[in-house]
């Protein structure tokens, strides 16, 4: 029996056509779509939306949150200084004080015209690997430049010369949708000026990274690693052209290879040793993981620089000091969600699966019992991440191996609260080298393994366009 489509009714005739399309579609928000990071969600949409404790942080807890936050946010001093809690500044340092690079908590930005230092943008350094540096390349997941290490450092104390000066310059690009609507993207070329220790390595590969936001990051790490595996498809087994897999990095405290999961490119394993490699790269300081300045050999005056170490040989972070950062990092809570049953929003997320965004930022999870810290544990989150690594094409490549992580891999981001970020900070930008001025920027530099799902989007109209970026606004 045959029948004509004009003759079927609009109900079942939207639900006919919904048949042929793959993608789900969503009609109204899902039970508990607002709270992002579970239980711990904070309610604020404000420029202080990323600095709240979990939400399900008990009072008493609470006290320790707000003196790792003190830590966080207060500017550190050259040794030796009668502050003796917070002396030991560098010798070679980006930035003094955390907060300074991850403004109110949130993302950073390349640096301005006219800017004298990048704060809150570094650079990283390495050469080419070479088989006779395996036991470095296992430790760092790079072969460090021999005179300036894996960071470059702009900032210096008295006596030291700072390594060099970043500069940002773009070319741009235009880029048109189906409808005949521009964007003009930009790409950043990087200049090192006025180093300190002499020419680089010819071969010397640079990486520009901004800072990430702070919030839900014990979430992330109270996901279990095999929830995390479990997505994995390197040999892209199911044919969707999605190839995530997992980094591989050193564990510094368990001795040990391991799952990584915080950085751009996923080469941190754990919000600990996260926080302790910033603060000896950032920062100049030491740690009981890290004991020693950030110096290289050739960097005399550095090694010979007054520290700030305890008279009993406490290093410039102690470990109470690491721990109280450390559950501050862990405890910054997840901004809820706004408009989750708008009919824009809605028809946005409908867009962003027909895409197949999904495909790598994977909406949810469930933390595991045994998270680091208690409130964390069993919660529903909705980071919008796998946590794994996807090749994003040539145009996003910075040529630059960390651990199993190639030039073009870069780890999924997760898009919780990025419809806030430029409310946090109005400087804030968008990929790991700020060159995306807005979410549709960021969107339309996606390639390799997202090509498909950014062509996709180059058929939207003005209309599908807005509703997109309704629905990562109220991410």
């Amino acid at each position: 029996m045959s029948m004509s489509l004009l003759r079927l009714s609009p109900l079942l005739l939207a639900f006919t056509l919904a048949a042929c399309d793959d993608a789900p579609r969503f009609t109204q928000a899902e039970p508990g779509e607002a709270l992002s990071g579970g239980q711990a969600t904070v309610q604020r949409s404000d420029r202080n939306a990323f600095s709240l404790p979990s939400a399900n942080l008990s009072p008493e807890r609470r006290l320790d949150f707000a003196v790792g936050n003190s830590f966080f946010r207060s500017p550190w001093v050259i040794a030796p200084s009668t502050t003796t809690a917070r002396d030991g500044l560098g010798p070679l340092f980006n930035t003094n004080a955390c907060q300074n690079c991850h403004v109110r908590d949130g993302r950073g930005h390349p640096p301005e015209p006219g800017d004298s230092n990048a704060v809150s943008m570094l650079v990283r350094l390495s050469i080419p690997d070479q088989p006779y540096y395996a036991q470095v390349i296992e430790r760092l997941g790079v072969v460090p430049e021999p005179v300036y290490g894996t960071q470059l450092q702009d900032m210096a104390v008295p006596g030291v010369a700072p390594e060099g000066k970043v500069r940002v310059s773009y070319d741009s690009q235009t880029v048109t949708f189906k409808d005949g609507h521009q964007v003009e993207l930009r790409r950043p070329t990087l200049q090192i000026t006025q180093l300190g220790y002499g020419p680089m390595h010819p071969d010397t590969r640079f990486s520009a990274r901004i800072a990430p936001p702070m919030i839900g990051l014990g979430l992330l790490e109270a996901i279990a690693e095999a929830d995390i595996l479990a997505n994995e498809d390197p040999d892209d087994r199911n044919h969707d052209g999605i190839r995530g897999r997992a980094n591989r990095v050193w564990d510094d405290a368990q001795g040990k290879t391991v799952v990584g999961r915080f950085g751009w490119k996923a080469g941190q394993p754990n919000v600990n040793q996260q926080n302790v490699h910033a603060f000896a790269g950032d920062m100049g300081l030491t740690s009981t993981l890290l004991p020693k300045d950030d110096c290289t050999p050739t960097q005399v005056d550095c090694l010979a620089a007054p520290n700030g170490d305890g008279a009993d040989g406490e290093k410039e972070v102690s470990d109470n000091l690491l721990r109280l950062v450390t559950f501050y990092t862990r405890n910054l809570g997840v901004p809820a969600r706004r408009n989750v049953a708008a009919p824009q929003v809605l028809a946005g997320k409908n867009l962003f699966y027909q895409a197949g965004c999904q495909s790598c930022h994977t909406p949810q999870f469930t933390t595991a019992a045994n998270a680091a810290e208690p409130e964390l544990a069993n919660q529903v989150i909705r980071p919008y991440s796998d946590l794994l690594l996807h090749d994003m094409g040539p145009g996003l490549s910075d040529e630059r191996t960390e651990f199993a992580a190639n030039g073009q891999d870069w780890r999924t981001p997760p898009l919780w609260g990025i419809g806030l970020s430029q409310t946090v900070s109005s400087d804030a930008r968008f990929l790991h080298d700020g060159r995306a001025r807005d979410l549709l920027e960021a969107v339309l530099w996606h390639g390799g393994e997202a090509q498909a799902a950014r062509d996709q989007v180059l058929t939207f109209n003005a209309e599908q366009r807005a509703a997109l970026l309704a629905f990562l606004n109220s991410l």
